[in-house]
C-alpha cells in the first residue's frame, strides 16, 4: 500500500511537472500574453466581411523595378510582390503583435518559447493547385537562413533542428529560449516557397519571370520598370480564414511606375491611379486644390494615428573615417536647421523627431529609470555621460536660416577634435572636411541644399548627387556613401528588426538597414534584451534604453514627423468605418461600381 502511494505521487508529480510544460494547439499567438480574438470569431472587427469583390485599385509608385524574387536581396523587387507568397501565419492589425492561422491551421508553442509547431492547414495549396507541404516550409526555411538577407540568415538561423510530427506538424526547435519573439517571426514573416519552383534555380539572383505563389493574388502581367498587374485568386483556399474574411477584395491591382514625383502627383490628379497616401505636408496643403477634387470625384481625408512614427533622419555613414568620430557628427547636427527648413518648405506642419520612437509610449523621455539604469550601468564606461544626466533634445535654431549661435557651437566643437578653418575650408591634417549626400528623390534636394549652405559657413564642403533609384538600390546595398536620407519604421512592439536596423554583425555585411554602420556592443546586448522580454514593461524598459543609446551616440540628424495620415482616393473606393490600431488597412477596401461607372477622367 504504501509502495503503491509513493507511486501515486511520483506519477502525479511527473504529470503535473511536463504539463507546465506543454503547449496546447492555437489557432493564434501573441508577443505577449493570449490573442485577443476567439477561435469561434469569423472576421476582424475592422473588415467588412460582405465587401463585394471586384473592380480595379491603380496605385503609382515612384522609382523602377527589376526582381520578382522573394528570396533575392538584390535589386529592385516589384511593389506587391508579398500578395502572393502566403506565411504560416497572418498578422492583424488591431494588435500590438498578434497572427492567426494561415498556412498554418494551428500552432503549439511551449510556455518557455524554446520551440514552436506549425501544423500545416490540409487545404493549403499552391496557385497550381499542389498542396502546400512541410517539406516546402522546411525548404523555405532553410534557403532563407542560408541565402537571405544578414538579418534573415542571423534570426532563422536560431532555428537549430527541425521534427515532423504526426501527418502534418512541423517542429521547430530553437538554439535557446532568449529570443522571445522568434516564434511570432517565423511564423508572420517567413515567406513560404514552393520547393519544386526554387530548388532548380539560383535564388539569390533577381529574375523577372512570374513565380509560382499560394497568395491572394497572382501575377498576371508586367512591363519591367514600368508596370506590374496583379489578379485576384478566385478559389484562393484562405479567402474566408479570420484573417482574411473580407480582404483582398479587388480584382485587379496595378501598379504604375513614375520617375518623376512630381509626374507622380499629377498623374493621380487625372485618373491614373486611385489612392495616394501624401507624405509632404507641404504639398498636401497646396497641391491638392483640382477640379476632381472641387466635383467631389477626388476625397482628401486627414486621420490620426497612434502608432510609432520611427526615425526619419540625415544619416551620416560613420564606417567613412571623416564620420567615425560622434562629436563631428554632433557638430553637424547643430548645423542642420530644422526651424527654418520646417517654416520655409513645410509651412510648419512637422514636428520634430527627438525618439527612434516618437508618438508612441516607447520613446524615452526624461532621464533614465532605475530598471533602464539596470541595463545601462554595466555600460557607464562606454557610454556618453548625458545619458544618465540630460534628455535628449536635438539642436534648436532661430528659425532665421542662419543659426549662427548654433554655428558657433558646431565651431567649437569640431576645433575641440582638431578641425580648423583654412583659407576658407575646414581642414586637419591636410584633409578636407569634404563630403557627398546621395539622394533619389527630387524632394529630399530642398533639404540637401538648405544644410549645404549653413555647412558652408563651417567650411564645410558638401556635394549634392542624385542619382537614379537602380544605382541608389546598389549604392545602398554596401553601404557606398556618405550620407543619405533614410527612414525606419517600427511597430508597437519592436523585436528582431532591430538588429536588422542597428546591429553590429549585419552592418558589416550588404543589404542590412544600418546605414549608419552602428557598432556597439551596448547597442547589440540591448536589443538582445529587448527580443528576450517576456513581458511588456521588459520590452518597453529595453526600448527606452536603446532609444538613449542611439539618439546619444550623434549616428543621424533627427528630421520630423507628423501624427497624421493624408490620403487621397478617387471616390469610388470604399472602406469600413473601424480603423484599426496602426491605420488604415488597404487590403480592407472594396469599389462601388456604380460610383465607378460616373467619375469623370
Amino acid at each position: 500500500m504504501k509502495f503503491i502511494c509513493h507511486k501515486f505521487i511520483i506519477l502525479l508529480f511527473v504529470f503535473l511537472f511536463s504539463q507546465s510544460g506543454l503547449a496546447n494547439k492555437m489557432h493564434g499567438i501573441a508577443m505577449h500574453g493570449l490573442p485577443m480574438h476567439g477561435s469561434d470569431k469569423k472576421h476582424l472587427p475592422y473588415v467588412n466581411p460582405d465587401a463585394p469583390k471586384g473592380g480595379v485599385l491603380r496605385l503609382g509608385v515612384y522609382g523602377s523595378f527589376d526582381n520578382l524574387n522573394r528570396i533575392a536581396f538584390k535589386g529592385s523587387r516589384a511593389a506587391g510582390l508579398g500578395y502572393i507568397n502566403d506565411t504560416l501565419m497572418r498578422r492583424v492589425w488591431d494588435e500590438a503583435f498578434s497572427l492567426y492561422g494561415l498556412i498554418a491551421e494551428y500552432a503549439e508553442m511551449p510556455e518557455d518559447r524554446s520551440s514552436i509547431t506549425f501544423y500545416i492547414n490540409p487545404k493549403a495549396k499552391f496557385h497550381d493547385g499542389s498542396p502546400i507541404t512541410r517539406e516546402d516550409v522546411l525548404f523555405s526555411l532553410e534557403t532563407f537562413q542560408n541565402k537571405g538577407t544578414p538579418n534573415q540568415k542571423k534570426t532563422y538561423g536560431k532555428v537549430i533542428k527541425t521534427e515532423l510530427v504526426d501527418q502534418n506538424g512541423i517542429k521547430m526547435i530553437f538554439v535557446n529560449n532568449e529570443d522571445k519573439e522568434l516564434p511570432l517571426i517565423i511564423a508572420g514573416f517567413l515567406p513560404i516557397v514552393p520547393k519544386k519552383y526554387y530548388e532548380n534555380i539560383d535564388v539569390t539572383k533577381t529574375f523577372l519571370d512570374i513565380p509560382l505563389g499560394s497568395g491572394p493574388y497572382t501575377i498576371e502581367s508586367l512591363e519591367p520598370g514600368r508596370q506590374i498587374k496583379y489578379q485576384r485568386v478566385k478559389d484562393y483556399w484562405a479567402k474566408d480564414l479570420l484573417a482574411n474574411k473580407g480582404q483582398y477584395n479587388f480584382d485587379t491591382l496595378i501598379y504604375d511606375y513614375y520617375k518623376d514625383s512630381n509626374v507622380l502627383l499629377e498623374a493621380f490628379k487625372v485618373g491614373e491611379y486611385d489612392y495616394r497616401r501624401e507624405y509632404n505636408a507641404k504639398r498636401w496643403q497646396s497641391n491638392y486644390t483640382f477640379d476632381a477634387v472641387d466635383r467631389g470625384d477626388v476625397i482628401l481625408q486627414e486621420m490620426k494615428n497612434d502608432r510609432p512614427t520611427g526615425m526619419n533622419a540625415l544619416v551620416m555613414n560613420s564606417r567613412k573615417e571623416i564620420f567615425n568620430n560622434p562629436q563631428v557628427r554632433l557638430a553637424l547636427s547643430y548645423a542642420y536647421d530644422h526651424e527654418w527648413i520646417n517654416k520655409a518648405l513645410y509651412n510648419n506642419a512637422y514636428t520634430r523627431t527627438d525618439s527612434y520612437f516618437d508618438n508612441s509610449p516607447l520613446a524615452s523621455s526624461g532621464l533614465p529609470s532605475e530598471n533602464e539604469l539596470k541595463l545601462l550601468n554595466p555600460w557607464k564606461n562606454q557610454l556618453p555621460k548625458e545619458i544618465f544626466n540630460q534628455t535628449y533634445q536635438p539642436p534648436v535654431s532661430d528659425g532665421s536660416g542662419m543659426p549662427r549661435d548654433n554655428l558657433r557651437i558646431a565651431k567649437k566643437i569640431l576645433e575641440g577634435e582638431g578641425w580648423f578653418v583654412e583659407d576658407g575650408k575646414l581642414m586637419k591634417d591636410g584633409k578636407e572636411f569634404a563630403f557627398e549626400f546621395l539622394i533619389v528623390s527630387p524632394s529630399v534636394e530642398k533639404i540637401a541644399l538648405a544644410f549645404q549652405k549653413t555647412l558652408e559657413v563651417l567650411g564645410i564642403t558638401m556635394s549634392v548627387r542624385t542619382v537614379d533609384s537602380s544605382q541608389y538600390q546598389a549604392r545602398m546595398l554596401n553601404y557606398d556613401f556618405d550620407m543619405i536620407k533614410a527612414s525606419w519604421n517600427v511597430s508597437l512592439s519592436p523585436g528582431n528588426e532591430q538588429q536588422f536596423y542597428w546591429g553590429s554583425e549585419v552592418g558589416k555585411k550588404d543589404g542590412s538597414k544600418n546605414y549608419a554602420g552602428v557598432n556597439s556592443p551596448v547597442v547589440d546586448s540591448l536589443i538582445e534584451t529587448l527580443i528576450g522580454a517576456k513581458t511588456r514593461e521588459e520590452l518597453t524598459t529595453a526600448i527606452h534604453a536603446l532609444d538613449r543609446v542611439l539618439l546619444w551616440g550623434h549616428y543621424v540628424i533627427p528630421l520630423y514627423h507628423s501624427n497624421t495620415d493624408r490620403i487621397a482616393y478617387w471616390n469610388f473606393l470604399e472602406f469600413p468605418d473601424e480603423i484599426p490600431l496602426y491605420g488604415l488597412v488597404i487590403e480592407s477596401w472594396w469599389a462601388n461600381s456604380e460610383k465607378a461607372s460616373k467619375l469623370q477622367r
